[in-house]
């Protein structure tokens, strides 16, 4: 299948385009710099910005699958108008190529719990793509635990660097973080599962934790030992993004829009998708390790379907 990767500098799309040519599919990327992006030989490279209407079409010509991985936030705070512009212009160009099917990454939460500002910029490009004429499937998820994963980054040093953390409340939330590996895995399974066009499903690791959880996991095995967490009510996710700055090295314009993200509950509520793709999922102290490591598997066989196994 002839497919277009949109966001393949990002940390997804680095992992996703060399599982999509192990899988045989003729791969095509959109980068706004050519000269930057140092993937695999394989692949076609196109030059544009999504910012710019008609810089990109040549990209979309006799492309039967996108895979739109665009996400604006390390541009800064006006992530939300950027991104919005950036789908808007990328469906309507779509539409014109007859692009058949699109595939999109968003992020869990449910819209009854007021997702905070990052989160709901993720579903309304969602919503946008999904009122395009091309079958739209979204997959959500909460943190990729992966090398190179700003949310899995942020929790790392966090859990390494303070050996005793005073939070927010949020430190009690769940999520159910899933590997880069599994991830991709499902990105590339779901083109040969047409069932699963124009439909949004859920993807998750195999276990639902606390972030506080996360970090003590994550601490122990990076360094040994677990960090003593103490939350504190009064400390709210505004004023501990601000500290977290101090001691990582991820940027304010990444870190704050995540920590503000982490008052919503990200758990997956369907896991249809299972029926489809039955992936065997990665533990959650495997894919840290493999983080930790600089290892990946994602160029694993085609899971079986269904019925198959």
């Amino acid at each position: 299948m002839r497919v277009l990767v949109t966001g393949a500098t990002g940390f997804v799309g680095g992992h996703l385009v060399p599982a999509l040519l192990s899988a045989g599919h003729d791969v095509s990327v959109l980068v706004r710099d050519r000269g930057g992006y140092d993937g695999p030989d394989a692949v076609t490279i196109f030059e544009g910005d999504l910012l710019r209407p008609g810089s990109f079409d040549a990209a979309l010509d006799d492309v039967e699958a996108a895979y739109y991985l665009v996400h604006s936030m390390r541009a800064g705070p006006d992530y939300v108008e950027r991104d919005r512009r950036a789908a808007t212009n990328f469906a309507a160009a779509a539409e014109d190529a007859g692009v058949e099917r699109v595939l999109y990454l968003g992020g869990l939460g449910e819209d009854c719990d007021r997702l905070s500002a990052h989160l709901e910029s993720r579903r309304e490009v969602e919503r946008i793509l999904a009122d395009a004429e091309f079958a739209l499937t979204s997959l959500r998820a909460a943190m990729i635990v992966g090398d190179g994963s700003a949310g899995f980054e942020l929790v790392r040093q966090l859990a390494v660097r303070l050996p005793v953390m005073v939070t927010p409340q949020w430190v009690d939330t769940p999520c159910q973080p899933i590997a880069i590996d599994d991830a991709v895995t499902y990105l590339v399974g779901v083109l040969d599962v047409p069932e699963l066009a124009g439909r949004t499903v859920d993807i998750g690791g195999p276990e639902v934790m606390s972030y506080k959880q996360v970090m003590a996991r994550t601490a122990e095995i990076v360094t040994g030992w677990r960090p003593v967490i103490v939350p504190v009510p009064a400390l709210t996710p505004k004023l501990s993004s601000r500290l977290v700055t101090l001691v990582t090295d991820v940027p304010r314009s990444v870190a704050h829009p995540l920590l503000l993200g982490v008052k919503n509950a990200v758990v997956v509520r369907d896991d249809s998708v299972r029926e489809f793709l039955p992936i065997e999922l990665t533990p959650f102290e495997t894919a840290v390790r493999r983080a930790v490591d600089g290892t990946t598997v994602t160029c694993r066989p085609k899971p079986a379907a269904a019925g198959e196994r």
